[in-house]
């Protein structure tokens, strides 16, 4: 069992003994989604099967608060902000735009990439580095900014 499942699963007991409703909620949900990839691929998810799981969710929450903003719905709104503080204390330091910035650098010199058409390659070399660590949205934008001109 991967590192992080484990600290997981912990915490899932903790939650249940301290009877913090809140944060054990957001935890089955997690446990759930871990679940269900590993049935559904028929896998055992290693730290970094986790990782790409949680930062899913994170993006689905972050949509979520967009969506329940334009209703004016701030009650569910302030919930999957909470789900997002819990989601992130198990995902890595998030990296600074500047090293962000310097990665993307890189992997652009060692694929030998020119333009648009070589996205693809460069996406592919810094999606491993990046995961959990970065909103690959936004990493993707850096990117084609830095290709197309």
């Amino acid at each position: 069992m991967s590192e992080l499942k484990t600290r997981i699963t912990e915490d899932v007991k903790s939650a249940m003994r301290n009877k913090d409703k809140d944060r054990l909620g957001t935890l089955r949900l997690i446990t759930a989604a871990l679940k269900q990839k590993e049935v559904d691929e028929r896998i055992e998810l290693d730290d970094t099967a986790v990782l790409v799981v949680l930062d899913k969710m994170l993006k689905q929450r972050k949509d979520s608060i967009e969506q329940y903003t334009k209703a004016e719905r701030t009650d569910l709104a302030d919930k999957e902000q909470a789900e997002i503080v819990i989601i992130q204390e198990y995902l890595p330091a998030q990296l600074s735009d500047a090293e962000i910035t310097q990665l993307i650098d890189g992997a652009i010199k060692a694929t030998g990439a020119s333009g648009m058409q070589d996205m693809g390659k460069v996406m592919g070399q810094l999606k491993a580095k990046l995961q959990g660590r970065a909103d690959m949205g936004q990493v993707s934008q850096k990117i084609k900014q830095k290709l197309s001109s």
